[in-house]
């Protein structure tokens, strides 16, 4: 069956949308009411698609029940998960989708107002939100409330929705302590945030939590499809605790790099080796991560489908479905290598021992990769994946941790070689891939590769925040996809200042509080 959230062409105008069905979901909700909306979303057994998959009524039910003075919507398309590029190609296809799921959201809760949480750089998803915002605004089909776009930093741990929130309200994205439905948006409860934000003008009587219901953008897409169309029809794909579509991402050693909308319950295999093409010529895969939030699945052993409880069953987790594959060309010590210090730079430093033990790990994997390893170097890192998540805020110490012992448990031999024999037996430069635009878009740019060949590199525009960013082109794909260069030379991405990364732990447990010009809200 012919996804839906993936449109043939994109849908560049609000008659393009209409024609599709716009504007269908929020009138069935209107119908329906609140309460009726809810029981729609719980019946279509929609699941978050930013990671969690947690059930979708659920959530909207607990939000709307909660006690607060006000309660927001937020959509994260904040989308910096490394291997991933599902939120952008939806609001590049069809921003109109998302709004209406917005829009929709915040009449199924009773919002006050509503926010698109993205990142500024996302300069063509920016744009085409705005001008859809305006163009369903205008014909009234943006709901009740207002709907703010909000453009934020390049760092990772704006994905993160506690994180987010801070944003949002004008701070740098620094997780706070509790979640947004216990914690939500300009709430004038105690925070336990790192900055604490004044009570509302006039403000009167008991401090409020003001619940905040945080949805991923892709999440939100489907809702206006599935009230315009019925419960029913969403389960007609993918599986009974898995019903629906998702939004996949495949990036790394594989012929074509690709995004693609798949059903629910899409063995792995498949969309390996059909959508992404297979391996390169000659090699076979030995590893597949989830980003960089999930353990490592070896193909050659294990082929799960795509729903969440077999991920989940395999040792894993589907995630944000952003695959990342490597091919026995691999060094899998340089891998963690390169995924412990990504989480290392980006770690904020409000928990020390996330912000520490990241540090020290990436260390002595930097050691063993380079063939001056000990055995004592394993066994502190073993040591410190025992501690790395204590007293943490967000998951991000958790990712250390799983994916980091993940690796060490599958491929224990390679770590063994690097010990014994001094040196890396499989050299070859490892990059994080994070995507930075598709490759259709920039003319004039460099060709990609003959398929089966290694990329080339250039640099890349600068983006706000982080710095030493870098496009690679690759075969096929439509997509470019980049990474921090500066983690693969051992220095930290913040700026051009050229400091280790040390240094910057140090100082960022100093300057963790500066706030930044140029985030939070802006008005549509």
């Amino acid at each position: 069956m012919a996804g839906f959230l993936l449109p043939d062409r994109p849908v560049d105008s609000l008659d393009a949308w209409r024609a599709l069905g716009g504007g269908d979901g929020l009138e069935a909700a209107r119908r329906l009411g609140p309460e009726g909306t809810i029981d729609e979303l719980r019946a279509s057994g929609l699941r978050g698609r930013g990671g969690g998959g947690f059930p979708t009524g659920a959530k909207w039910a607990g939000v709307a029940a909660g006690r607060g003075t006000h309660r927001y919507v937020v959509a994260n398309a904040a989308e910096g998960e490394p291997g991933t590029f599902k939120d952008r190609r939806l609001m590049r296809d069809n921003p109109y989708q998302l709004i209406e799921g917005v829009a929709i959201a915040a009449f199924a809760i009773g919002a006050r107002e509503a926010f698109i949480g993205l990142k500024a750089s996302f300069a063509t998803e920016n744009d085409r939100l705005t001008r859809a915002l305006a163009d369903m605004t205008a014909a009234g089909l943006a709901g009740d409330v207002p709907i703010r776009l909000v453009p934020g930093p390049e760092e990772y741990l704006l994905g993160e929705e506690k994180a987010l929130l801070e944003v949002i309200e004008g701070k740098d994205p620094l997780p706070r302590l509790l979640p947004p439905y216990l914690h939500g948006l300009f709430s004038t409860a105690p925070q336990m945030g790192w900055i604490a934000a004044p009570n509302e003008p006039g403000h009167r009587g008991p401090h409020e939590s003001n619940p905040t219901l945080v949805n991923n953008a892709e999440t939100l897409s489907n809702v206006p499809w599935i009230l315009a169309r019925g419960p029913q029809w969403f389960r007609t794909m993918g599986t009974p605790s898995s019903p629906g579509t998702v939004v996949a991402t495949v990036v790394g050693d594989v012929a074509r790099p690709v995004v693609v909308e798949v059903e629910m319950g899409t063995r792995l295999s498949d969309l390996l080796t059909g959508p992404a093409g297979g391996p390169l010529p000659g090699r076979t895969w030995k590893a597949v991560f989830s980003g960089v939030a999930n353990p490592v699945l070896d193909p050659s052993r294990v082929d799960p489908p795509m729903t969440y409880e077999d991920f989940t069953g395999h040792g894993s987790g589907l995630g944000a479905a952003g695959f990342i594959v490597y091919d026995d060309t691999a060094c899998m010590v340089n891998v963690a290598r390169v995924f412990s210090q990504f989480l290392a730079v980006e770690s904020c430093g409000q928990c020390p021992p996330c912000k520490l033990g990241s540090g020290e790990i990436t260390e002595r994997l930097e050691r063993i990769e380079a063939g001056t390893g000990r055995d004592d170097d394993i066994t502190h890192i073993g040591s410190w994946l025992g501690q790395v998540t204590d007293g943490a805020r967000c998951y991000l110490a958790t990712e250390e941790r799983e994916v980091v012992s993940s690796i060490l448990r599958s491929y224990p031999e390679e770590f063994a070689e690097h010990l014994e024999t001094g040196r890396c037996p499989r050299p070859r430069e490892i990059v994080l891939p994070k995507i930075v635009r598709p490759a259709s878009a920039p003319t004039g740019r460099t060709p990609p590769p003959e398929p089966g060949t290694r990329p080339r590199y250039r640099k890349a525009g600068r983006p706000p925040i982080a710095s030493g960013m870098w496009s690679q082109v690759t075969p096929y794909s439509g997509l470019y996809f980049g990474f921090c260069r500066n983690v693969s030379t051992k220095r930290c991405s913040r700026g051009s200042r050229g400091e280790s990364t040390r240094s910057w732990w140090a100082q960022a447990l100093i300057t963790i509080g500066a706030g930044r010009p140029g985030y939070g809200l802006r008005s549509m």
